[in-house]
């Protein structure tokens, strides 16, 4: 797998531990009160409460850091470009030329095919009108 494809990967696996991360904590956190104009909340069945809520955050906080360290280390692998800011513009205006003159390469392909086609359809047209007007045999 290619270093592009690895760091894809890495971020869809960022995306979905920090997902689960915040739906886990979310779910399982104790109610809060949030200030004195709102009702107590209702306590959490202890059924449905994990054990150790305290606990819940360090193993999840720890995948999701080893993760990012995961993707930094990507980063770092990734190949330095050559010649600096300078030989990058000077390559992005020679593919911006190559591109412009295939482009215009198309351009001229296009209008011949679509002047063939004018002229195939012109041909077709008679070629129909010839059929039409044939006698029929006697």
């Amino acid at each position: 797998m290619d270093i592009i494809s690895q760091l894809q990967e890495q971020v869809n696996t960022i995306a979905a531990l920090a997902f689960n991360t915040f739906g886990t904590l979310q779910r399982d956190a104790p109610p809060v009160r949030l200030s004195p104009n709102y009702p107590e909340p209702p306590p959490n069945n202890a059924e449905d409460a994990p054990a150790n809520i305290s606990e819940q955050p360090k193993p999840l906080s720890a995948a999701l850091v080893k993760a990012a360290k995961q993707f930094d280390a990507l980063v770092t692998a990734l190949p330095l470009s050559e010649g600096g800011e300078e030989a990058q513009l000077k390559r992005i205006a020679e593919l911006q030329a190559e591109n412009d003159a295939v482009g215009q390469e198309l351009q001229r392909q296009l209008e011949a095919a679509e002047k063939e086609l004018r002229e195939v359809q012109e041909l077709f047209g008679q070629a129909t009108d010839n059929c039409l007007n044939l006698k029929k045999p006697d």
